[in-house]
């Protein structure tokens, strides 16, 4: 598989699904557990940042005052250990977006995962120590909590961007770029592609993505994707390394969800399978020598799973997940997270040229 470069800084690569492209999360730190088993921020949590609907555009310079106050910066301060075991600190820089006035943040999972502390640095020039934080590893989100002393000001998610926004609309992403004194980076480019798919070295796929050809840098993970209207549409999450102009963030489909569960219960609690898959495409099926054309190509079962105790294994192509029809690797991952761990589903799958059915208990996904 041709790689292509890496990105100035590279701190945790992840591979572009059914290609051989690389793709670069755009900061991170390790893979160790994060803040304290990731305890609730606040259990009663009434949030007040979602949209529902695309507001009126914005002129450039209202656009920049409205999102400005809401951008952070973010530095990460991590241990790790030299050849004669001795600690080493060392520290990161990425960036978050305030959703709530009392001072949530949301940013990437791998900014935060194998921290010791984060500073947290408003638009203003006050820098606060984050007092928790709590992240998912299979969405890339976290949310950080510091106690600013009264209320900030925070930026609107715009509900379900991915059926709000289309390709080629003008889009702006925001971030602590390369850690660049005296605050944030502003860039504008167009959607490029919606509802992408990319798949970590570890296995994981993230769904739901937005590609944009707006430059995303170093230090730019967390920030804010936002639409014209100042509304936030994504998290900058990873670049393709190499190429010119392949950015990603995490839409607001996923994210929205996810910083609830984050907020006010500390995880988040979802159906697994077990199973690494690639989307089925004519290229996948001639280098594989299946059978059909469409689904999800089992690539990889991790043992002991549900998929490993319900028979599945590599090169199998599940092609139903009960009654719902599976064409690619983001349909599987959409019916499985529709069920809860702990429920029995009849999967479809092909083998050679044999149709199969197995009924597995769906797990719960593992932390890490």
């Amino acid at each position: 598989m041709r790689k292509l470069k890496y990105a100035v800084i590279v701190l945790l690569v992840v591979g572009l699904v059914a290609t051989g492209v690389t793709i670069t999360l755009i900061n991170g730190t390790n893979n160790h557990q994060i803040n304290a088993a990731g305890s609730p921020i606040n259990t009663s949590w009434n949030p007040v940042y979602v949209d529902d609907q695309v507001e009126t555009p914005l002129s450039k310079a209202d656009l920049v005052k409205e999102i400005s106050p809401a951008v952070v910066s973010i530095t990460t301060q991590t241990l790790s250990y030299n050849v004669f075991l001795q600690p080493v600190p060392q520290s990161g820089a990425a960036s978050g977006v305030i959703i709530d006035p009392n001072g949530y943040i949301v940013t990437n999972n791998h900014v935060v995962d194998g921290a010791e502390s984060l500073k947290v640095t408003l638009n203003d020039g006050r820098s606060f120590n984050a007092v928790k934080w709590a992240g998912d590893s299979a969405t890339d989100l976290a949310v950080v909590q510091i106690q600013p002393g009264g209320d900030v000001p925070y930026a609107h998610f715009l509900s379900n961007s991915l059926e709000k926004i289309g390709l080629l609309e003008d889009v702006v992403a925001v971030g602590n770029a390369l850690a660049l004194p005296g605050g944030p980076t502003w860039t504008e480019g167009v959607v490029s592609y919606l509802g992408r798919s990319i798949q970590e070295s570890n296995g994981v796929v993230l769904d739901d993505l937005i590609q944009t050809d707006t430059a995303i840098n170093p230090g730019n993970s967390g920030g804010p994707l936002v639409n014209m209207a100042g509304q936030v549409v994504g998290i900058n999450t990873a670049i393709a390394s190499g190429a010119e102009n392949i950015g990603f963030a995490i839409s607001t489909d996923a994210a929205i969800s996810t910083v609830y569960s984050l907020v006010t219960k500390g995880s988040v609690v979802s159906a697994w399978l077990g199973v690494s898959t690639l989307t089925v495409n004519q290229t996948i099926k001639t280098q594989y020598g299946l059978s059909v054309d469409y689904g999800a190509l089992v690539v990889q079962v991790v043992l002991g799973s549900p998929a490993d105790n319900g028979g599945l294994r590599s090169d199998d192509v599940i092609v139903k997940l009960d009654d719902v029809e599976i064409r690619d690797s983001q349909g599987l991952g959409t019916a499985i997270q529709s069920h809860s761990p702990g429920e029995r589903v009849r999967i479809s799958y092909v083998r050679g040229h044999s149709n199969l059915t197995t009924d597995v208990t769906l797990g719960q996904r593992p932390s890490t």
